[in-house]
């Protein structure tokens, strides 16, 4: 597998080379460049000490006489060429974005305790940015963030997801990681995940890419059941717990716009499914679903989420935001949904929130954000858009960091 990624630190290369000792007759003089090789440095074509070409020999009156040209940039290019073969990366930046469940059904109980699922994920704009620089420290990993809250010890996913890393392959790097969160907490939009995800790629970029995507892939599965799918293309229908992947080309245009709205109060996944009764589930077939939306978009009736009825009983406050978006929309949305199990409210359609969001003093603290789908090219991680806009409605966030 090529191996992609992008070298952010760049080292300073030097180099000095004498003149050759000789007569006095011999003499430097400079020619021009050589032709530019695919790696945008002049190519040398010199042999034994490069840099230096032999140019011409006469004689005259009983003496040799030797023309030496002297080509300073060959020299440094050699040089460069090996440093950068030699180098190693220390430090590497990622944008790890967020999902939306555009329908999510769930199909049965499972004899390991966890429930059968059948999903439309889709990768959005929205995401985190997070940055690993090599430690020094051959024992543990160091994580700060900017948000109050969010976990700095081995209980954060990004921690797991590197000390799974070096379980699997051996490897002794750890890590300095700073989290820079954007993606809210207890959103139902897989912020942990997709953070578990992004560290598993940077940990085999450090690495050389000794594994393959699809062992990445593989072995996220073991620490989260989401995590699998960010190893997709950024679309896929996801089965079985959700680490059953299978990668959906472009079922949607990626300019669709939509806007996300969460309220302060998270929904716990764990109380969520305490209240969810299977017999109370949507009957509509999955696979239908998901052809509907790949031939003819979203709509509200194939915004399916079995979860919304048990996180609209642990949060009530989420059925009326729900039902005050749609009221308000006056058509600017084509379909209004929760995502995974909570508390996120998905409008596709605009990127506007409905204008109760600023006007009325009870969503002042609600946080929203514009978001529009992203894919990835194979063999790199997602990119973050040019253009983005997320509005919390905390301001002055403290940092976080572990001891």
């Amino acid at each position: 597998m090529a191996c992609s990624a992008h070298l952010l630190s760049h080292s300073l290369y030097s180099s000095h080379c004498s003149s050759p000792a000789g007569p006095s007759n011999l003499r430097s003089k400079g020619r021009p460049p050589a032709r530019a090789s695919p790696a945008g440095r002049p190519a040398s074509r010199a042999r034994g000490c490069r840099g230096v070409s032999l140019i011409a020999a006469s004689f005259e009156e009983g003496r040799s006489q030797v023309e030496v040209s002297y080509d300073p940039q060959a020299r440094f290019n050699q040089i460069a060429d090996q440093i950068d073969k030699d180098a190693g990366m220390t430090r590497l930046n990622l944008f790890s974005p967020c999902k939306i469940n555009v329908f999510l059904r769930i199909t049965g109980k499972r004899p390991d305790g966890f429930h059968d699922l059948a999903s439309l994920f889709h990768v959005i704009s929205l995401g985190d940015t997070i940055k690993f620089s090599l430690s020094p420290s051959k024992s543990r990993d160091r994580l700060s963030t900017n948000v109050p809250g969010v976990p700095v010890d081995e209980s954060n996913l990004i921690i797991k997801a590197l000390n799974l890393y070096r379980q699997k392959t051996g490897t002794n790097n750890f890590f300095w990681i700073h989290l820079d969160k954007k993606v809210p907490t207890g959103a139902g939009l897989g912020g942990g995940s997709s953070n578990a995800a992004t560290a598993l790629w940077a940990a085999n970029q450090f690495a050389g890419c000794i594994a393959s995507e699809n062992d990445l892939q593989e072995w996220s599965g073991e620490i989260g059941s989401d995590i699998p799918f960010f190893f997709s293309r950024g679309a896929a229908y996801c089965t079985g717990r959700g680490e059953i992947v299978q990668d959906i080309p472009n079922p949607l245009p990626e300019n669709l716009p939509m806007v996300l709205i969460k309220p302060p109060e998270a929904c716990s996944t764990a109380e969520v499914y305490k209240r969810f009764r299977l017999e109370q589930t949507s009957q509509a077939d999955p696979l239908t679903l998901l052809k509907e939306i790949t031939q003819n978009g979203i709509s509200q009736d194939v915004c399916v989420n079995d979860l919304e009825p048990p996180a609209f009983e642990v949060l009530p406050s989420l059925k009326r935001l729900k039902k005050r978006i749609i009221a308000s929309s006056r058509d600017d949305y084509s379909a209004v949904f929760m995502s995974g199990s909570g508390s996120t409210i998905v409008g596709i359609g605009s990127p506007d929130p409905p204008a109760f969001v600023y006007d009325d003093e009870d969503y002042k603290d609600v946080f929203w954000s514009e978001a529009c789908l992203l894919t990835r090219d194979e063999n790199e991680w997602y990119r973050e858009p040019i253009s983005s806009n997320a509005t919390s409605s905390k301001d002055g966030l403290q940092a976080s960091v572990a001891d």
